[in-house]
């Protein structure tokens, strides 16, 4: 009786080691569970981004203004017959205009002839924005 109950312990830790530990465990189960729920995270990270992406081209293919915004922000450009007001802080002087490099002159292209055009914030025009 006594070898019958050894076979018998041994025949159903045989069965469930390949349930525990094997290829197809319980465990791997668990880790593929865990990084599904991780890629799923990121991929709705990644669909948002691609949903701002999307817009923002979208307005670019559809409209100026999109186009305008950027020129004005990222680029410094103003339009024409517009007057370009900077408001400089007293306390964190500009760098570029301390009195040591503002008696240099300063050369820049010329502005475009085409009507509407935009130029550089940088350059001596009339320029600011409307209301």
């Amino acid at each position: 009786m006594r070898w019958l109950t050894l076979i018998l312990v041994l025949a159903i830790v045989a069965l469930q080691y390949p349930l525990w530990f094997g290829k197809g465990s319980w465990l791997r189960v668990w880790e593929v569970d865990r990084q599904i729920a991780e890629q799923k995270t990121h991929n709705n990270a990644l669909t948002a981004r691609n949903a701002s992406t999307e817009a923002e081209v979208r307005d670019l293919k559809q409209g100026y203004d999109a186009i305008e915004e950027r020129a004005r922000s990222e680029l410094g450009m103003i339009k024409r017959d517009e007057v370009f007001f900077q408001v400089l802080d007293e306390r964190n002087p500009d760098p570029v205009h301390t009195p040591s490099t503002a008696a240099q002159p300063t050369t820049s292209p010329p502005p475009s002839k085409a009507p509407g055009a935009a130029v550089p914030a940088s350059q001596p025009s009339p320029a600011a924005k409307k209301p």
